[in-house]
């Protein structure tokens, strides 16, 4: 978020978000074609491909618009707030991962922590800082619907994390081009060393490394099991506005804060194994 907010004073957030898109999509076409996997879906599972990159367009449109309009450190607890919608989706689509009364508990503290994170105003906030909110609200919905999706529709079919990733770059990219064109025409760039280093940043070392490393963790292993190893995410998040952005931290946004992340916990935290 904070490389987001940094890129954006010289890259529309948009188009920062198509163009990231592209150049993490050609650097993936690369690295499969040397490696000899293959990028596309079988004919038969276009259909697959296309909502697919329907879902991620959409979650990176809001992801990256709504940094415009709110601070980096609200919009990373929104974002990762997807562990809550995971939980709560695969109840309704994922038969072996039901929600215990514990979960639910969870649930409850982390949304009450939601409340209050809306509730809290620093003097630094913009006035139309709700829109931006509510759209990373909106991007932490669409994640998590990505991450169902491939559980409940590609878990069991000879799909690989080369394939489910370039799917979702490749196909998203028309959805975000449209969209720049329509928001962002006209838009000024100014392309300094620090905006490009951050764009590098968001298009090479986050959509292309480490997404291909998270997306074999979704084919591998439970989706509710991997939502604890980006527990420390929003603090990181929230930390890093304060310090490197200068954002204004309120003791309620704090305590917004740790109800999320207590809630993230409670959903997440290991069944205990009855003794024999």
């Amino acid at each position: 978020m904070v490389s987001i907010k940094v890129s954006s004073r010289g890259l529309p957030p948009i188009l920062a978000a198509t163009l990231r898109d592209a150049v993490a999509s050609m650097c993936l076409f690369v690295y499969a074609r040397l490696k000899g996997e293959r990028l596309f879906f079988d004919r038969a599972d276009f259909k697959h491909s296309a909502m697919l990159g329907g879902i991620f367009g959409i979650n990176f449109l809001l992801l990256y618009w709504g940094t415009a309009y709110t601070d980096a450190s609200r919009a990373i607890i929104f974002l990762y707030t997807q562990p809550l919608w995971i939980a709560l989706g695969a109840h309704l689509l994922l038969p072996a991962e039901r929600l215990t009364l514990s979960k639910a508990a969870g649930l409850s503290v982390a949304f009450l922590g939601l409340i209050m994170v809306f509730g809290s105003h620093s003097p630094e906030l913009a006035s139309g800082h709700w829109l931006g909110d509510f759209m990373e609200l909106g991007a932490a919905l669409f994640w998590a619907a990505s991450i169902l999706y491939i559980k409940k529709f590609l878990t069991y079919r000879r799909v690989s994390q080369f394939q489910t990733l370039f799917v979702q770059l490749f196909f998203s990219i028309p959805i975000l081009a449209i969209s720049a064109l329509i928001f962002e025409k006209g838009q000024p760039l100014a392309l300094t060393s620090l905006v490009l280093a951050n764009f590098f940043y968001q298009s090479v070392l986050i959509a292309f490394v480490t997404y291909v490393l998270y997306l074999w963790m979704v084919h591998t292993y439970p989706v509710s099991r991997l939502a604890s190893f980006s527990f420390l995410t929003p603090i990181m998040g929230v930390i890093s506005g304060a310090v490197l952005l200068g954002e204004g931290i309120t003791a309620i946004l704090v305590a917004g804060l740790v109800c999320v992340l207590a809630g993230i916990y409670m959903v997440n935290r290991p069944a205990k194994v009855p003794s024999s």
